[in-house]
């Protein structure tokens, strides 16, 4: 019987269930004659003949699956080379599979474009965008960021709050390889100079240790407070990232060359650069981790609907031919669109030039760009101190 399969790759999200379950859904309705099959484990379990059927799911239970937060058919991070690729393309061969869509980042996108470069079969190649990183190229936003965002956001205002309470110095350390959306976007609901996060740094901007110092202390000084956004990818002024550097080449990498970034020793090496500078301020260093990106109490209602959109769009075209699918914002609403693979496949989008306004804040335009994505902001008292 001729399939359609279906993986994730990559990280959870709070949404990339919605996107699995759009996909299921729209197979569902635009060929009945497909099985719909799920990869358990990315293309590691496509490779081992791995799959769950999911053609008679129950629609009710799909859609209690995409109100779920995590990859509900397992994830990997593995990095096909010719050998693998053939397997795969063997496997799906087995399959009797019309196509491939995979849910992921720009890595699973690079994954997707090799298979259907070597592809010579009927089966076409989708990739469906899911990233908290909002690193992906043709994309406005990427579903699963703007849940991320809100998480961070509320926690760096109710951050604010403690310390307004108690005053200090605190640091969030925000997931972000190579891109700062996630680490500015706490900046979209800024109202004055005074709120949080009042220093951000991210991958695009050097860092240094030093004058980070130096920034504190003046925020300190001003307000008796300094609430920090700190990309856990940033970079010192030689372009390395700084764990790298802390870590004097001893770090780990996955099979794409990215650096493992969650060990928090960059946490702990501002934690000492804080409390050796000041000595007599209550500092202190959080590590967010893994937490913001697929936290079932922030589950953004946008978010759901784009993913699960995405999801559709991806099924539909699968159909038809191979691509990425991208959101696109025609500056009135968002709508999914098909592009070539290459164009995404590997890539990595940063933030622009525009949303900066110096090493260590976001400009007006950085902060309209979040404002438009993120939730209302919490209607919040202004403290009498």
């Amino acid at each position: 019987m001729p399939s359609i399969v279906i993986a994730q790759g990559g990280g959870p999200t709070a949404v990339i269930n919605q996107t699995l379950c759009g996909a299921i859904l729209a197979a569902r309705r635009h060929d009945p004659s497909l099985q719909i099959l799920g990869a358990r484990y990315g293309v590691r379990g496509l490779t081992a003949d791995n799959v769950v059927d999911l053609t008679a799911v129950p629609e009710a239970d799909l859609h209690r699956l995409g109100n779920t937060p995590n990859s509900a058919l397992g994830s990997t991070r593995d990095k096909p080379d010719p050998d693998t690729c053939s397997d795969i393309l063997a496997a799906l061969d087995r399959l009797d599979a019309r196509a491939f869509v995979y849910i992921g980042g720009n890595d699973t996108a690079g994954t997707l474009e090799l298979l259907r470069q070597q592809s010579s079969g009927p089966c076409h190649f989708v990739h469906a965008p899911k990233t908290i990183d909002n690193d992906l190229m043709e994309n406005d936003h990427v579903p699963g960021f703007i849940s991320a965002a809100a998480f961070v956001a509320n926690a760096l205002v109710s951050i604010d709050l403690d310390f307004r309470a108690m005053p200090g110095i605190h640091v969030a350390i925000v997931m972000g390889r190579h891109a700062g959306f996630l680490t500015a976007a706490a900046a979209g609901w800024q109202q004055s100079p005074d709120d949080a996060p009042h220093l951000i740094y991210t991958p695009e901007q050097p860092f240094s240790i030093p004058r980070f110092l130096d920034e504190v202390d003046a925020v300190y000084a001003r307000l008796g407070r300094c609430i920090v956004s700190m990309s856990e990818g940033v970079q010192d002024e030689m372009g390395r990232p700084l764990t790298e550097a802390l870590a004097g080449g001893a770090v780990e990498r996955d099979a794409h060359g990215n650096l493992q970034l969650t060990g928090g020793d960059l946490g702990m090496e501002i934690q000492k650069a804080l409390k050796s500078r000041f000595r007599k301020a209550r500092a202190r260093v959080d590590t967010l981790g893994y937490l913001p990106r697929g936290y079932i109490g922030v589950i953004d209602e946008t978010d759901r609907k784009e993913a699960f959109a995405a999801g559709e769009f991806a099924a539909q075209s699968a159909l038809t031919g191979s691509g990425s699918v991208v959101l696109h914002y025609d500056g009135d609403r968002i709508e999914p669109r098909l592009v070539p693979l290459e164009r995404v496949a590997g890539k990595t989008r940063h933030m622009p030039d525009d949303f900066f306004a110096g090493s260590s804040a976001v400009s007006a335009e950085g902060r309209g760009y979040f404002r438009r994505l993120l939730p209302t902001r919490p209607d919040i008292f202004l403290p009498f101190v």
